[in-house]
């Protein structure tokens, strides 16, 4: 069956393995090429098959793109870009992967993976980088960067030697993604990019899903590199959802603002609002949110910056464009404090509302879910006089103890209430549930924001005092059923109001804190 998928490319065919710890992961292979064609393809699928055959994997191989609908990815948890090249995919085929990503599935590419599609701005930067050219195959030192405690490098020693055909790229590989191996250019010759950091591998969470590139795995060799077998393996489970990076410290508060914060950020620019000035071919109908968004980490009128006080970063958010500060990882049973104050400006849509933000968690899917500019969340309100709010975006689920006074059209959370849905796939029951008092300080003043979330219960505090409890978190997936949501990523709103913030601590926790336990119903 291997031989007839060498010679004749189009047929699928699967090795079968028996339950393993880790659950069968369902992978799909895709081997299908439109530009060069790498010799080492045949070798690559052979490795792929005798890697699931170790880990009791299924795995699919094809080299065709009428593969790719919505139907067929959903039997697949991994998409494996083995040498691909070129441009494969018709306007169908594109919307399916990009569903298939946001669905919260793993993609992994090797190699000419970066030579694929490389016009289509939504996969390059899936991809993270663009092929541009390369030297001759041979030895280059790779400096491994095993912080994140990545799955993929984790069995490699800081610094290793490999022979392969090393990836020039046409632009410096984007800043969203977590670098896990940079070549030495001092290491070897010929064509560089000139550069003191050279990423070779990395992964990053990018609209929904779980990506991997490495532009190792030009050559028959590298597939006999045990090595490199343990690289893609950990890749796979880490795309799989099966094996995490570094967990956060249950003992120490990581400061998320601290350095450089684009090692723990990334930016989502939505659509100018019709008014914003100074930007070139800005709809004229634009209400910031039936537009094109600008996208990811470009901001050209610095929505999201970041100004050192006494050697304190302290985000300003000027509001002027919808957008989102969104962490680079996931988080899952965690405890959250940052302050904030409101500034003056406020921008259109809102000039004659309340000034307005938001911390968005359990964040997953598309970076433009809602509004073309936030994930699919649930929301912990930052509103002036509103702060503690919960509010649901798209596909999610929350069980909240409140009433409705008499005479009014919201419910109110009340401790002391019957557990009552609040959803935000249909009008009712409602997305959005008032906090039980205001405890927001006078404008300008600094306040501090608490979000502690473990096992699907949240709690939302402000200055100290648990304003609302929140219970049983769960969203739709992509089959219809609701499950539970327990992670995501985390995002901080711009929503035409000016805005600081400062002190974004986060650490582990094992149980609700002491103090707020007795809050709970």
């Amino acid at each position: 069956m291997l031989k007839k998928l060498i010679c004749f490319v189009l047929v699928i065919f699967s090795f079968k393995g028996v339950y393993s710890q880790y659950n069968n992961v369902n992978i799909l292979v895709f081997t299908k090429t439109a530009g060069f064609r790498h010799k080492s393809i045949p070798k690559g699928i052979t490795f792929m098959g005798d890697v699931a055959d170790k880990n009791h994997w299924n795995i699919s191989f094809t080299e065709n793109s009428e593969d790719f609908t919505d139907e067929n990815l959903n039997q697949y948890d991994v998409l494996v870009f083995l040498n691909t090249s070129g441009d494969l995919f018709d306007d169908n085929q594109k919307q399916a992967l990009k569903q298939y990503v946001a669905h919260g599935n793993g993609f992994v590419g090797i190699h000419a993976a970066s030579n694929t599609e490389m016009e289509w701005p939504w996969f390059t930067d899936m991809i993270g980088a663009t092929f541009k050219n390369h030297p001759k195959v041979q030895n280059a030192a790779l400096q491994i960067s095993k912080k994140d405690e990545h799955p993929a490098v984790m069995h490699l020693n800081d610094i290793e030697v490999f022979k392969d055909e090393w990836y020039n790229f046409l632009k410096p590989v984007a800043k969203h993604v977590n670098v896990l191996a940079s070549l030495d250019e001092d290491s070897y010759q010929g064509k560089k990019m000139n550069t003191k950091i050279h990423p070779i591998t990395w992964y990053h969470h990018y609209d929904g899903g779980r990506v991997f590139y490495t532009g190792m795995g030009h050559t028959d060799e590298i597939y006999d590199d045990v090595r490199f077998e343990k690289m893609i393996q950990g890749a796979i489970f880490w795309a799989a959802d099966l094996k995490q990076i570094k967990k956060l410290s249950a003992k120490k508060w990581i400061n998320l603002f601290e350095g450089d914060p684009s090692e723990n950020w990334d930016v989502f620019i939505g659509a100018p609002h019709a008014t914003v000035k100074g930007l070139e071919n800005v709809d004229p109908n634009s209400d910031g949110k039936n537009a094109i968004p600008l996208g990811l980490n470009n901001d050209p009128k610095n929505v999201f910056a970041f100004e050192n006080e006494n050697g304190e970063n302290i985000l300003r958010v000027s509001g002027e464009i919808y957008g989102a500060l969104t962490s680079k990882q996931e988080f899952e049973n965690y405890h959250l404090k940052l302050e904030y104050k409101w500034g003056e400006k406020v921008w259109e849509p809102r000039l004659l509302r309340k000034r307005d933000s938001g911390i968005l968690y359990h964040g997953h899917g598309s970076f433009t879910a809602f509004w073309n500019v936030w994930m699919a969340s649930q929301e912990f309100q930052v509103q002036e006089t509103d702060v503690g709010d919960y509010y649901g975006l798209v596909d999610v689920l929350i069980d909240i103890p409140s009433k409705k006074k008499e005479g009014e059209k919201q419910f109110n959370y009340t401790n002391t209430s019957t557990f009552k849905p609040y959803s935000a796939l249909q009008r009712f029951p409602p997305n959005h549930c008032n906090k039980e008092f205001d405890n927001e300080n006078e404008h300008g003043e600094w306040n501090t924001l608490e979000l502690i979330c473990f096992e699907g219960t949240s709690l939302h505090v402000v200055n100290g005092r648990v304003v609302m409890a929140l219970y049983n978190s769960r969203y739709e997936n992509a089959a219809g059923q609701i499950v539970p949501l327990t992670k995501g990523r985390i995002q901080i709103q711009s929503e035409a109001a000016e805005v600081f913030y400062k002190k974004a601590q986060i650490k582990s926790i094992g149980r609700i804190p002491k103090k707020f336990k007795k809050q709970l119903k």
